[in-house]
């Protein structure tokens, strides 16, 4: 079982896990536990934090060696301190100061779709891989980046991914924080292509040959105004790879699932084109269009249920604790999966199928059942940067275009660090 784990974590779950339960289960001397109970998820994500705070050995090893110390992995004192600071930074209040970047970046992959000649087949994950790449290098660098480095980012990560264990052994086996992962060439080779890449823009940026007001602009004048926050070049750096990392790789996710869910419901399609046109004529779409651009705001919320870009959050409990009827022991891990919670028969209606409508009129899902962006102190601090992203790149491109599948196509989610199609999303760009 858990070699197969090692490959695919989704491929451990079977029908009785997509229900309301938690349960438990002895993994060589670790205790594991899946919560899939909304108010069992609030009590860990929310209610008691502070005893579930940190993330598990094995996401913290797989990510060490990218992102150091960044505040996706990171906890306790540094967490706090880096905390408020990045939510600063991405705060919904700041979209107007980024949301050009989305425009223009998005506008700039128009122009090179509309080159393809009839029939070209390409991929849809590496296209918005390097499509979300080329967004954040703009937003937290302040420098464009270009198709090569955004593909080195891109293929760097997608490899460092398929390298990496989903579970640590030695956790599971008893060592309380696993084993570091092992570098094998080829992963050091895929590390230091997403590395030399960040730090090249972050060093360019950082001795001022890049534009101000960007996110990394903003950490440093935070820094230069609270010393105390010890941010050295090593840390800004850290940061700026957190940031970069997270927004990148989970957007292009999101992104990549929905045209493969628009491309199989005509009927969303329309609708969707219907809106665009409504809302925005020929005119391209901008943020002022976003708040009125509702079903695509709801293709999006919809995909983000189906498809989490991250369908497992892992947590360490500190001390002992008890969830629902478990009693829980310390260091033990507890796994909370969107990807289970969003696909429970219990909480949603045909929880299997693709209805942006059920996220329109006011609906919203029952707390703690809905889950993309974690929840609790550590819900996703870019949520709304992400989400206007997704809304926005996704309703400039279906103004003009439409997205097909590759005619002979097998898609299959696979999990690693990320929620990816395994292999890929081939499709076809075809001009409206």
């Amino acid at each position: 079982m858990f070699l197969l784990v090692r490959k695919d974590y989704l491929s451990l779950f079977r029908k009785g896990d997509y229900r309301s339960r938690t349960t438990q289960m002895r993994g060589l001397g670790r205790q594991l536990v899946v919560v899939n109970v909304p108010e069992q998820v609030k009590y860990v994500l929310a209610t008691r934090h502070d005893n579930f705070e940190r993330k598990s050995p094995a996401m913290r090893r797989a990510l060490e060696y990218l992102l150091g110390d960044g505040l996706f992995i990171s906890d306790g004192e540094t967490w706090k301190r880096r905390r408020p600071l990045v939510s600063d930074i991405v705060h919904k209040n700041r979209l107007p100061d980024f949301a050009h970047h989305m425009e223009e970046a998005t506008l700039d992959l128009v122009k090179r779709w509309s080159l393809l000649p009839a029939g070209t087949p390409v991929d849809a994950l590496s296209e918005m891989g390097g499509l979300t790449a080329e967004i954040i290098a703009r937003t937290v660098f302040g420098d464009k980046m270009g198709p090569g480095d955004a593909n080195e980012i891109v293929e760097g990560f997608s490899s460092f991914q398929g390298l990496v264990d989903n579970i640590n052994l030695a956790y599971v086996v008893g060592f309380n924080n696993g084993i570091p992962l092992l570098k094998t060439p080829r992963l050091r080779r895929a590390i230091a292509r997403v590395r030399n890449v960040i730090d090249r823009v972050a060093t360019n940026h950082l001795g001022g040959k890049t534009q101000d007001g960007s996110m990394l602009d903003l950490l440093v004048r935070r820094q230069q105004k609270n010393p105390e926050l010890g941010l050295d070049l090593h840390a800004l750096r850290n940061e700026a790879a957190t940031i970069f990392m997270a927004g990148q790789e989970t957007t292009a996710s999101a992104l990549t699932w929905a045209w493969y869910l628009l491309a199989n419901a005509p009927w969303a399609e329309d609708a969707l084109h219907a809106e665009i046109e409504r809302v925005c004529g020929q005119t391209p779409p901008t943020l002022a269009d976003v708040p009125k651009l509702e079903y695509c705001r709801a293709v999006i919320e919809e995909t983000l249920r189906l498809y989490p870009p991250v369908p497992l959050l892992g947590r360490q409990a500190r001390d002992a604790d008890r969830i629902g009827d478990i009693d829980v022991i310390p260091s033990a891990l507890i796994t909370i999966s969107p990807w289970l919670l969003h696909r429970n028969s219990d909480l949603w209606n045909k929880p299997n199928h693709f209805i942006p409508e059920r996220f329109l009129g006011g609906q919203r899902p029952v707390p703690y059942s809905y889950i993309p962006f974690a929840s609790g102190p550590r819900i996703c601090a870019g949520l709304q940067f992400g989400l206007t992203e997704c809304i926005l790149c996704l309703a400039i491109l279906a103004q003009r275009f439409k997205v097909r599948l590759v005619p002979g196509t097998s898609v299959r989610p696979a999990s690693r660090l990320t929620l990816r199609p395994m292999g890929g999303l081939p499709v076809m760009i075809q001009p409206r």
